[in-house]
């Protein structure tokens, strides 16, 4: 979904309204299209202009990927990035970021860093896409989202205090910080390092998107 639609857009997950590319766009560009084809910047990608900030230690190489649970592109992408992260190089650091494109997004920003500060992103992110895009639930208010996650066999009371902890309020505010530093205009997103920021619009499907994120962690690692 595009940032400037996000405010013409219903908050329902089945009334909004204009995503980051159709379908049929999806279907239209395939890996094999794409193959042995060197991205390049302005097109595919962006180098940013300032630096964003990264997590990963020195020697690795941070890659993000921003989403919004809401999103039906996010979460048609979500078991293609599961797999690629599992085998993605060793020196790559996976970081996922919920962005808030508008404020009503907070919940689920929340909800995401809740379960990661409780160790539950593994067992409970995707069945958060499932039960949105497939059960039909709306888990985009606080007690909506409460009661889900204690449904899973969680202490309610114990996920509470992390949903409404300070420490979880300031990584959301750093992940809105960080979706602004990358310059996200739709989602899912691609970050690599701090430095380059691709997305599906740009790179003409999400699987080429990987492609591209593998290039750019080449380029890194050769240090240019």
């Amino acid at each position: 979904m595009k940032r400037r639609d996000f405010s013409l857009a219903c908050g329902s997950t089945l009334a909004a309204g204009t995503w980051l590319m159709s379908a049929a766009q999806a279907q239209t560009t395939t890996p094999a299209q794409v193959q042995g084809k060197r991205p390049e910047a302005g097109k595919e990608y962006l180098p940013l202009d300032k630096p964003a900030g990264v997590e990963a230690p020195a020697g690795k190489i941070e890659v993000v990927e921003f989403f919004w649970y809401n999103c039906p592109h996010c979460n048609a992408f979500e078991p293609t990035f599961e797999a690629w992260s599992k085998r993605a190089p060793k020196d790559v650091v996976i970081r996922r970021v919920p962005v808030a494109f508008r404020s009503d997004f907070g919940p689920q920003q929340r909800l995401y860093y809740a379960l990661e500060a409780m160790g539950l992103v593994e067992q409970l992110h995707a069945k958060v896409f499932y039960a949105i895009h497939v059960e039909r639930k709306r888990l985009d208010q606080p007690e909506a989202i409460i009661n889900w996650v204690s449904q899973q066999g969680v202490d309610k009371a114990k996920f509470t205090d992390q949903f409404n902890a300070f420490s979880t309020a300031s990584k959301a505010t750093r992940a809105t910080q960080l979706m602004n530093a990358y310059k996200v205009e739709g989602v899912p997103a691609m970050g690599v390092a701090g430095r380059f920021y691709t997305d599906g619009t740009m790179a003409k499907g999400m699987e080429h998107v990987l492609q591209v994120v593998e290039y750019l962690a080449g380029e890194v690692r050769k240090g240019r």
